[in-house]
């Protein structure tokens, strides 16, 4: 499958302050994309691709943290082209996102996972004549961090992963890590375990791998809400990478981008000769063979989470757009449509892989692009 073309090319910064009028709001969050960073900061340039239509006044929307760099770099572009919208994105985790959506409270939401049978059932109150889509816009690999003094390389595979976050592991020198690890200098530490405690479409993603890839060790249903015992959580992305970053012997899993300011990165095993690093080129590999499984407008689909190919990473995910096919709200659809063309776009992709995601592959992307101009 082709993959969609990276545009490498960082758009440049203007020299104008970002107005008042354009700063962006928190949507009961201080952790909101695009949110202005006090007066000082630089708006970038204008993007003259970037198709405005009629989009114009607040356009509110939560879910996914994972995407929530995405997010930023879209809107800092977006915003500075059509003046007219101030776009307020609160990163609650997925489940909190769909919830606020079906609730009518956001004109899109941005989920990890896709829509369930029962989500979109309860679309359909706030989507007239219509109901809830899923519009793939965001890969990337699923990063697992750790903080393990004396140690720049780990690898683990699937069932060692399991057995740490379901407390069945509990030591840094443990055997089963020794074995994989033998060049290490693995310290005599308790390993510090960290889930997230809202439900999260990374937390689905991530346990869905670990199913997948280690059906014997890790016998848990799976879903946004995490379910093994023990360990220790923390609230969103940002919150567990923050924890491993401080807390010596942690591990924990999030998306790539929020593996920054030091913290290293498992590589893991698979069942290639070679164990594979967090890298969005590796993720792409893996996304490039995902099926659209979705019926209709939707477009979710299908990830392989035990792929044998060399350099496919294979703890990956895609963040959904979640929008009305049908019955968006008149004052919003405008402004709604215009930002998710500009996400979908070449130049929109574009700016992924600089911020650590993963562009969508061109079939899918074309078919997001199809769906998005019909949205009504």
């Amino acid at each position: 499958m082709k993959l969609q073309r990276m545009n490498r090319r960082v758009l440049a910064l203007g020299a104008l302050a970002v107005s008042g009028a354009l700063a962006l709001t928190a949507c009961g969050s201080d952790d909101t994309g695009g949110n202005s960073d006090g007066g000082g900061s630089s708006a970038p340039a204008a993007n003259s691709n970037i198709k405005c239509d009629d989009a114009k006044g607040q356009l509110q929307a939560s879910g996914s943290s994972a995407q929530k760099n995405a997010i930023d770099a879209w809107v800092k572009q977006y915003v500075a082209a059509c003046k007219g919208v101030q776009i307020n994105y609160n990163p609650t985790g997925s489940g909190a996102g769909i919830t606020a959506f079906t609730q009518g409270q956001t004109a899109f939401a941005g989920s990890d996972s896709a829509l369930k049978p029962e989500e979109i059932e309860a679309s359909k109150k706030v989507c007239t004549d219509g109901q809830a889509i899923d519009l793939p816009m965001v890969g990337g690999p699923i990063a697992v961090g750790f903080n393990v003094p004396g140690v720049d390389t780990l690898v683990l595979d699937a069932p060692t992963m399991a057995k740490i976050f379901d407390s069945k592991i509990t030591n840094w020198n443990d055997e089963a890590i020794k074995k994989l690890n033998p060049d290490a200098k693995l310290p005599d530490l308790k390993i510090q375990a960290f889930h997230r405690s809202d439900e999260s479409g990374t937390t689905d993603n991530f346990t869905k791998y670990l199913k997948a890839a280690a059906p014997d060790d890790w016998t848990y249903e799976g879903g946004k809400s995490w379910q093994a015992k023990g360990g220790q959580s923390a609230q969103g992305s940002a919150g567990l990478a923050g924890q491993v970053k401080q807390t010596s012997g942690a591990i924990s899993y999030f998306e790539l981008s929020y593996a920054k300011d030091g913290i290293k990165t498992v590589d893991v095993k698979t069942a290639a000769a070679e164990p594979v690093k967090a890298t969005v080129e590796n993720a792409t590999a893996a996304i490039g063979a995902a099926k659209v499984v979705g019926t209709g407008k939707d477009l979710a689909l299908e990830l392989d989470y035990t792929p044998d190919t060399a350099g496919a990473y294979p703890l990956v995910l895609v963040t959904y757009e979640i929008a009305c096919d049908k019955g968006n709200k008149a004052d919003t659809l405008p402004a709604t449509k215009s930002f998710l063309n500009y996400m979908a776009s070449e130049d929109g992709q574009g700016l992924l892989a600089d911020a650590g995601y993963a562009p969508m592959p061109t079939e899918i992307i074309t078919k997001v692009r199809e769906t998005i101009s019909s949205l009504s």
